[in-house]
């Protein structure tokens, strides 16, 4: 097999340890179904420590807010009650889960579209609502007063910045409220004091740009002065998530694939995907046209030390870092991490169903499990799987099709590189999925079954599991 055409992932040592014991995963899956999700807990106190440390090194304070929406699992979210994050939540159902899991209001930032359930429920138990527009501030006032609901705390989402004299602009988004409509805003949280608590501002952008998150902070900053200047005393900046995760191995793996893809999609080389399919790439006139649509699987900077990164920055138009300007404030520093938070906490089995080859000579492998399951490439991330048992046997290249009777159902659209020719029967392991990747696009599409998720915990004589619902952070829980 062309070794440009391997992406090794990234196994951190609870993976691993998951990994190592392929009969018993193989006896999961029979007696469980295919595919299965599996998800360790444990791994996300190791993951919060790092952010932790990054706010010791800048001398700040704040909380750590996982973001629900990256994953379902009751166990996850059940371990990071009896731990010190808090957890975002962005619908009534996640408030309802993260509430039953041992979550307080005090601990809880609403975000995202809400209506009016919602907003009743984060009033009534206390959360921070994390305000969406003006509108969404006017209709938690109603609540509030029509209900008789405590004085709520509510920060304010800005989506978009722009600074004079700095060159950077931040994309515009469907969410949040522009810098420019502060001003009125402020005046509708002047109108009801009484109901409404102003602690801060945030922000959330889709991007993994530092130069507009830089922005963006700054922006937030300068909202909070005038805000100070109108009366109210903010005191938090939420800066959301997105700080990335490295999925590969190795980064020479990632630089020769995306270059390889791109002689490819020219021609110059035997085709790497399906119908050379070219992720945004393509040809014209002999030259390489598009633009490259994946997440960068391998990245120098992600989780908490990109938030180092950002935090060491300075401020575009005001000097100084943004960590100065935040601790000479006395700000608290509110980050909603979920991919990063997740990262290496979980896993995703699949039974081979079927392997035959094409007219063509493409080796498709159909696993019983289908791109709905297993959303990677959905997400624009490419890593291959790892394939259970170890036998000996020479790489092979396979396209991975799904047990949908539809025509795009692939695990990968590219060609992924596995230790041996599969047979049916044999596991495909694709590490590294709780963020996003396992439940996030889930549903029983042709009335195939939803992934069940168990919860593995380590100790002295290996892992112990139990079904996800089941998970307790208490001693003596069978995980």
């Amino acid at each position: 097999m062309e070794p440009d055409l391997i992406l090794t992932p990234r196994i951190g040592a609870s993976l691993r340890a998951v990994l190592d014991a392929p009969d018993r995963l193989a006896e999961l899956v029979t007696a469980l179904g295919s595919p299965l999700n599996v998800v360790v807990p444990q791994q996300l106190e190791d993951n919060a420590a790092s952010y932790r440390a990054v706010y010791r090194e800048h001398r700040l304070s704040g909380d750590i807010f996982f973001a629900h929406k990256a994953n379902r699992s009751s166990a996850i979210v059940r371990a990071l009650a009896a731990g010190e994050c808090g957890i975002d939540v962005a619908s009534l159902g996640e408030l309802r889960h993260a509430l039953e899991s041992g979550f307080t209001g005090d601990r809880i930032m609403a975000t995202g579209p809400k209506d009016r359930e919602f907003l009743w429920l984060a009033a009534r138990v206390g959360a921070v609502v994390n305000a969406d527009s003006r509108e969404e501030l006017a209709e938690l006032a109603r609540l509030i007063a029509e209900s008789g609901l405590p004085r709520t705390r509510v920060m304010l989402r800005l989506s978009a910045f722009d600074s004079p004299g700095v060159t950077i602009a931040s994309r515009r988004s469907r969410f949040g409220l522009h810098a420019r409509e502060v001003p009125s805003a402020l005046d509708l949280l002047d109108r009801h004091r009484d109901t409404l608590d102003l602690r801060g501002m945030a922000y959330h952008l889709d991007t993994t740009g530092l130069d507009e998150k830089a922005l963006a902070l700054e922006g937030c900053l300068l909202a909070m002065r005038e805000a100070q200047t109108r009366g109210f005393t903010p005191s938090a900046i939420d800066i959301g998530g997105g700080f990335g995760v490295s999925y590969l191995h190795d980064r020479d793996e990632w630089h020769r694939y995306t270059t390889e893809l791109g002689n490819a999609v020219l021609g110059t080389r035997p085709s790497m995907t399906w119908h050379n399919h070219g992720y945004g790439l393509r040809a014209q006139a002999g030259t390489l046209r598009g633009t490259l649509g994946l997440y960068p699987a391998y990245r120098e900077l992600s989780g908490a030390r990109y938030l180092d990164e950002l935090l060491s920055r300075e401020a575009p138009s005001l000097g100084r870092s943004l960590a100065t300007l935040l601790l000479e404030n006395l700000y608290d520093l509110h980050i909603e991490p979920g991919r990063s938070l997740l990262d290496q906490c979980g896993l995703t089995l699949a039974r081979v169903s079927e392997v035959r080859a094409t007219d063509e000579g493409d080796l498709l492998v159909r696993v019983a499990a289908n791109s709905r399951d297993i959303s990677a490439e959905d997400h624009a991330v490419l890593m291959d799987p790892v394939l259970l048992p170890e036998r000996p046997g020479e790489p092979v290249g396979v396209y991975l099709t799904g047990n949908l009777c539809l025509e795009d159902d692939f695990i990968t659209r590219r060609k992924v590189t596995l230790a041996r020719t599969p047979v049916p029967g044999d596991l495909l392991a694709f590490v590294n999925t709780a963020g996003y990747f396992m439940d996030f696009a889930a549903d029983s599409a042709l009335m195939q079954p939803v992934a069940r998720t168990i919860a593995v915990r380590p100790g002295e004589g290996g892992w112990t599991w139990c079904l996800d619902e089941q998970y307790w952070p208490v001693e003596g829980n069978r995980a």
